[in-house]
């Protein structure tokens, strides 16, 4: 017997509740229709912040729900760079696009409903230093403090030089990263030679 209209809302905004932004296929494994999704829109339960995602209409947005958003549309991608300075408060830069990090063989959206910037990556480069964020429900990860410094001295030429320098020396300032923690990471993206002077200075 299929479940009745009542239980199918109740199902639908027990999901989104717990995923914080839901996708249309996330719906579809709990057994709720999609036509149910344009009535709970309809009703102002829902609203839909982009192409198959999903929230509720009285959700309290954080700061970082562009990182959410990301996170969802792009659930094999690690907030970097930009973004990350801005999240981990390491920078007086706000970022209009919400900076990604994936694989080199990696699918990127082409329409997101959010402004992204990917940035691709293999190796260590790609997996070290990432810690997992819980913003409005959603498992969102994000390069560590220490990683996303030595990130933009690596990327020096997409974000500038002074950015970088500004992160690195936030970073030392407010302690969220040892010398010995921007080294680790500086040598896995292989900047040792260019932030050396820099740290150096600062210590």
């Amino acid at each position: 017997m299929s479940a009745s209209p009542s239980k199918l809302k109740t199902r639908a905004l027990t999901l989104v509740r717990k995923k914080g932004i839901a996708r249309a296929r996330d719906f579809n494994a709990v057994g709720v229709p999609r036509v149910y999704l344009k009535r709970m829109q309809d009703e102002g339960l829902l609203i839909q912040r982009g192409r198959g995602l999903y929230q509720l209409a009285d959700a309290k947005l954080s700061p970082a729900h562009s990182l959410a958003e990301a996170a969802r549309i792009v659930p094999h991608g690690v907030i970097c760079l930009l973004s990350a300075l801005q999240f981990h408060e390491l920078t007086t830069q706000t970022p209009h696009e919400v900076w990604m990090l994936i694989g080199w063989k990696k699918w990127a959206p082409t329409r997101p409903p959010v402004s992204l910037r990917i940035i691709r990556a293999t190796g260590k480069s790609l997996t070290a230093g990432i810690e997992v964020h819980k913003i409005e429900q959603v498992p969102v990860p994000i390069t560590v403090p220490a990683k996303t410094v030595a990130d933009c001295f690596k990327y020096r030429n997409k974000i500038g030089l002074d950015v970088a320098i500004e992160a690195l020396r936030s970073c030392l300032r407010n302690r969220r990263a040892t010398a010995d923690d921007l080294w680790k990471y500086a040598t896995i993206d292989r900047v040792q030679n260019v932030m050396r002077p820099y740290l150096e200075a600062l210590l």
